[in-house]
């Protein structure tokens, strides 16, 4: 197989890693032009050891790196590549890659360090970064609906180590509900069952009802909610959980803006 076959579906996807990484679609086509240029020239840039996504991302990167490209911005008239692509630009480059390589193109763990060429133990290092820095410029205040104390303390730590900070904690719908009336959260952490017996479901429709945040949900019952009717929540973590796990998520989730709609935004436990 050729080189030009080798890469050709990952083309559209490495584009839009491309123009998400530069932070505009110019300097980013310019990057993918230069890749495929030093291809042509020399198609043994491309591994042959590795699996063609992972190796099409590694020799771009490593070009990437090499090069001045992503200092270009858009011309006049020129489409603007959006504002996530602004808020990527206050991530260091490092951070950006390992963040958009594992969240935004869903390589492993695995796959990114092979891709960026560092230990896997850096992997996480890097996204929390991207987390951190994300934070510096996103930062919000927090619900957290959760009747276990020590899970809620764990969470609200996990939550100011990224630069936020946490409104309030609720342990019951009613709390919950108050909690957000007294201060509109930016984020909300939600377990399902609560103290007094009552929904975070419930508390959490309660809330999409007025106005629009982003919700993780937080739970040892995620088959509550992973019932295969739509809408399903879109950020979803499960009990016992991993600290790491959340905040890349509360990273994800912020970052990407991804807010439930009043209009059909509603959870179903059914």
């Amino acid at each position: 197989m050729s080189v030009s076959e080798t890469i050709a579906a990952h083309l559209p996807y490495l584009r839009r890693f491309a123009r998400t990484l530069c932070g505009s679609q110019a300097s980013g086509d310019a990057y993918v032009r230069a890749f495929l240029e030093v291809l042509i020239e020399d198609p043994a840039a491309l591994p042959t050891d590795l699996d063609p996504r992972v190796a099409t991302y590694k020799t771009f990167l490593r070009l990437w790196n090499m090069m001045d490209v992503n200092l270009e911005v858009d011309p006049p008239g020129a489409r603007s590549s959006g504002h996530i692509d602004r808020k990527l630009e206050i991530i260091a480059p490092l951070p950006r890659q390992a963040f958009l390589l594992r969240w935004v193109e869903g390589f492993s763990q695995e796959e990114t360090a092979r891709i960026l060429g560092i230990a896997l133990s850096e992997v996480q290092e890097l996204i929390d970064a991207a987390g951190r820095e994300i934070a510096g410029e996103v930062a919000t205040s927090v619900l957290i609906i959760e009747d276990e104390p020590i899970i809620a303390m764990n969470l609200s730590g996990i939550v100011e180590s990224l630069g936020h900070g946490v409104s309030a904690i609720a342990r019951t719908h009613s709390e919950a509900v108050r909690a957000a009336k007294d201060k509109a959260p930016g984020l909300v952490l939600a377990d399902i069952q609560l103290a007094d017996g009552s929904s975070g479901i419930d508390a959490v429709n309660e809330l999409l009802g007025s106005y629009e945040v982003p919700v993780i949900f937080v739970t040892a019952y995620p088959e509550r909610l992973l019932t295969g009717q739509r809408p399903e929540p879109t950020y979803l973590i499960s009990k016992p959980y991993d600290a790491d796990a959340v905040k890349a998520v509360i990273s994800q989730a912020l970052f990407f803006e991804n807010k439930a709609h009043r209009a059909g935004g509603q959870v179903s436990s059914d």
